[in-house]
């Protein structure tokens, strides 16, 4: 057993905000939200224009962006391949790296996902990626694995697997599997339910969850909430956006089923509520359950955001910063797939958003967008994921 989780109750609002486009517009749409529920707040000025430019297409499902210390980004592709870019400006060419990739299960919502980048790659040339495994052509398990760049930049060659053991579907529902440096250097993983009635309420299971540990050992941190589990916190349906703000809070980003696609706080040890089990009485994923059940769960931790009476399926989260970002400075950038849009979630210092986003320069144009990080640039790269000549997208204030 991994311990038990001790009480945490925090008294905080649920904040649903309606997700509005103005088509034809040249500014963004604005909706405010007053924390404590009393009332619209003063609309906040106008967002800035964004400038959105094509890094390179010919990708399939960017999954996830890593940046290299010299320029370069490597691109995880669901299918199960890896590119390298020479560079994050317009007309990067792509190098598709050799890798020993074919124990890969693409199949769903699996595939080859998550990345980073470790912080010593200048040295080590080292980074980590999530993946679903197969052994014979049948699932085993989704699983972290190190790899290394070659000095030629031509292949990447296996170091070791880093964890294992992560449940997956035989379809490949809901494998979770964003991955983010935490703000201590720790490997903070974001993973789903599998479509597990149990999964996400039962502290012996890693799925639904997020995970902390060693990135260097795949050891879970001693300071964990649950002693010698990689478990950080539980009760998640399908977390699959990891984002650390400038002050070390983590949010996290997730599928809601029909409806209330959240973004969450995410605190050491807590019970996020997700449990399709209904308590262990039910042997079907019962998915009317609410995705923060507070009656079957009263300590668990509301969400900061959902998207309310339908769902955006959203994806990756990351945070922008610089003057250059105007009033989104500071902001929460989350993608949605079947949103197809970015959504921009302005915070205050306790994490209640105060003010939703929608910029116009998406609307009806570059389809399911998937993975969001922030380059060493201050700009924001963003990946389309519609099967089909899919993009890595710049994305700057005009």
């Amino acid at each position: 057993m991994w311990g038990i989780l001790a009480g945490m109750r925090r008294n905080t609002l649920i904040i649903a905000s309606a997700l509005v486009v103005l088509a034809g517009c040249a500014s963004a749409a604005v909706v405010s939200a007053e924390p404590g529920g009393t009332g619209p707040a003063p609309v906040p000025a106008s967002a800035p224009a964004l400038t959105v430019e094509t890094v390179a297409s010919g990708l399939v499902h960017g999954w996830d962006v890593g940046f290299l210390p010299d320029g370069k980004v490597l691109v995880t592709q669901r299918t199960g391949e890896i590119a390298l870019l020479s560079s994050a400006r317009p007309g990067a060419t792509i190098t598709r790296l050799k890798a020993a990739t074919h124990t890969v299960q693409v199949r769903g919502e699996g595939g080859l996902m998550g990345l980073v980048v470790h912080p010593d790659f200048a040295t080590t040339r080292e980074f980590t990626t999530c993946q679903t495994h197969q052994e014979n052509g049948q699932p085993v398990d989704i699983r972290l694995v190190t790899w290394r760049l070659t000095e030629d930049e031509l292949v990447a060659t296996r170091v070791k697997e880093l964890l294992t053991g992560l449940p997956l579907s035989s379809g490949g529902r809901h494998s979770g599997c964003r991955t983010t440096i935490g703000p201590d250097g720790s490997l903070l993983v974001g993973t789903g339910d599998t479509a597990q009635p149990t999964a996400a309420q039962d502290k012996n299971n890693l799925g639904g969850k997020v995970l902390r540990i060693d990135l260097k050992t795949g050891k879970p941190l001693p300071d964990n909430p649950f002693p010698g589990s990689p478990v950080y916190n539980y009760g998640h349906r399908n977390v699959q956006g990891v984002a650390v703000r400038n002050n070390g809070q983590v949010l996290t980003a997730e599928h809601g089923p029909d409806n209330n696609d959240e973004v969450n706080l995410s605190i050491p040890g807590a019970n996020y509520g997700w449990d399709p089990s209904r308590g262990g009485t039910s042997t079907r994923y019962d998915e009317s359950v609410p995705m923060t059940d507070r009656t079957r769960f009263p300590d668990a931790v509301p969400a900061k955001w959902e998207s309310g009476a339908t769902t955006e399926a959203i994806c990756a989260a990351a945070f922008v910063n610089g003057p250059k970002w105007g009033t989104l400075d500071g902001a929460l950038v989350i993608t949605a797939l079947k949103g197809a849009k970015l959504i921009f979630l302005t915070l205050n210092d306790k994490a209640d958003v105060t003010s939703v986003t929608i910029p116009p320069e998406f609307t009806n144009k570059y389809g399911r967008l998937r993975a969001a990080r922030t380059g060493p640039d201050g700009s924001l790269y963003v990946t389309t994921s519609n099967g089909t000549d899919d993009k890595l997208l710049r994305i700057t204030p005009a």
